[in-house]
């Protein structure tokens, strides 16, 4: 049911980004077209409530909460890329309700399925969620595009400010902010990028992303660890020391 939700956030989620890539791969809406993408969304958000029925009421009520929490933060994601977001707080709220709520639902519910604490769960997954959110920003500005399967340094010419720029910008003197911004949702030629790239070498930007992530990882793990259950550990490992 959930990867069902997924899939479908998704196939909206590309169409209004106009990606035509997933992953190195042509998206559904760059093989069908926008319309059929939206419309497979719908069948398949369809089809998981349908599903969703024969569970507790308690699962139905979070699923169906992190489906309104996706497409606010599908909205917020918009919005934010109308103009330079230079908040640090509303990119950890946008990323929480656009990502992270989807995880920390997967978590709830298995919680409860196995009779586990649900909220200590919930805690764990919203922090698996935020953290590969993080690295998937951090990936975007130090991996290959090769391996990316997209080019890089794309998410700031689609107008995303993510947390490495906003560390960037948090550090940077005022005519270098300026700058900074002048550069958003622009193709970058060589001595643009080639700036960005130098500023985030010599601000320690990625080690300084990478601290935040170990820090909310730390928290996830610290929560269940009661549980001592080394799968949970290697998810966090899998989804947060990656390459892609």
């Amino acid at each position: 049911i959930i990867e069902m939700i997924q899939i479908a956030s998704l196939l909206h989620d590309d169409v209004i980004d106009d990606s035509l890539t997933r992953r190195g791969v042509s998206s559904i809406n760059a093989i069908f077209g926008n319309k059929k993408a939206i419309m497979f969304g719908d069948i398949l958000y369809s089809k998981a409530f349908k599903e969703m029925t024969q569970f507790d009421e308690k699962i139905v009520k979070m699923v169906a909460n992190s489906v309104v929490n996706l497409s606010i933060g599908e909205m917020m994601d918009v919005d934010l890329s109308d103009n330079f977001n230079d908040n640090e707080d509303k990119y950890f709220k946008m990323i929480y309700l656009k990502t992270a709520s989807l995880i920390e639902t997967c978590t709830y519910c298995a919680a409860i399925l196995k009779g586990y604490d649900e909220n200590k769960f919930a805690i764990y997954g919203k922090n698996l969620g935020i953290a590969f959110q993080i690295v998937d920003d951090i990936l975007d500005i130090t991996q290959d595009e090769k391996i990316l399967g997209k080019p890089n340094f794309n998410d700031f010419k689609e107008g995303k400010v993510t947390l490495p720029y906003l560390k960037l910008y948090q550090k940077l003197h005022d005519n270098d902010k300026n700058y900074l911004k002048s550069l958003y949702k622009k193709e970058l030629n060589s001595d643009e990028l080639n700036w960005i790239k130098e500023n985030m070498k010599k601000y320690n930007v990625v080690d300084e992303c990478y601290e935040v992530v170990n820090m909310i990882v730390n928290e996830a793990l610290e929560t269940i660890k009661e549980y001592k259950n080394s799968i949970l550990e290697e998810i966090v490992l899998k989804m947060t020391k990656r390459d892609y």
